[in-house]
């Protein structure tokens, strides 16, 4: 995909759902720290195919960003990426069969790590407040809320919880955003991590 000043690597996982009708899919951007975010809306009419995320990447005031392509030949697709207002040309050809990522699954975590936990870090000069709520809901694991707040508050989708031992951790895939940390009576003491990005925050127990 060509956005100005820079072309950012696409890898795009499409799948027909067998039996269903309708479609799977996932998109990775190394760029922009994203891996195995979901596609949602996939769309396939003649030699037109559309499909959209609905959370990464998604701009409060335009909504989803889109993709909106069309076969070129064979194994080609070429269109557009809207985003935000801004549109940018992108080019996928087909190098293998579809892998598209499964939703992770989360696990139990201990009783004294329910709760809501808060701290903070600084970011280019300007503060972030964290706020991490974790809950346990039966066979399907745990569940978190993730806030961070600066100069406004962001609720990241979050699909992951695991507990290994003293360790936590919290992934949002879609946005590539995730928390790892040691809990210890009541602090965690962790990192945040996107991309290359890594930065220590210490939560503590609020409630």
């Amino acid at each position: 995909m060509q956005i100005p000043g820079r072309e950012l690597k696409l890898i795009v996982d499409l799948a027909a759902e067998s039996g269903v009708g309708g479609w799977q899919g996932s998109i990775t951007i190394p760029g922009l720290g994203l891996k195995g975010a979901p596609l949602d809306d996939i769309a396939l009419k003649g030699s037109d195919i559309v499909f959209s995320m609905k959370t990464a990447l998604a701009d409060q005031r335009t909504g989803p960003a889109k993709f909106k392509a069309r076969f070129v030949g064979d194994g080609k697709l070429a269109g557009d990426f809207m985003q935000a207002g801004n549109v940018a040309p992108f080019a996928l050809e087909k190098t293998g069969p579809p892998q598209v990522e499964i939703p992770p699954r989360s696990t139990a975590i201990a009783k004294e790590i329910e709760g809501e936990w808060k701290g903070g870090y600084e970011l280019l000069g300007y503060p972030r407040k964290v706020t991490i709520k974790l809950q346990n809901r039966g066979p399907e694991g745990a569940t978190a809320e993730f806030f961070i707040a600066g100069r406004k508050e962001n609720k990241l989708p979050v699909d992951r919880v695991v507990q290994q031992g003293e360790f936590v951790t919290v992934d949002s895939h879609e946005t590539g955003l995730s928390f790892e940390g040691r809990a210890r009576k009541d602090e965690i003491q962790g990192t945040i991590s996107q991309g290359p990005l890594e930065i220590p925050v210490t939560l503590r127990r609020s409630n």
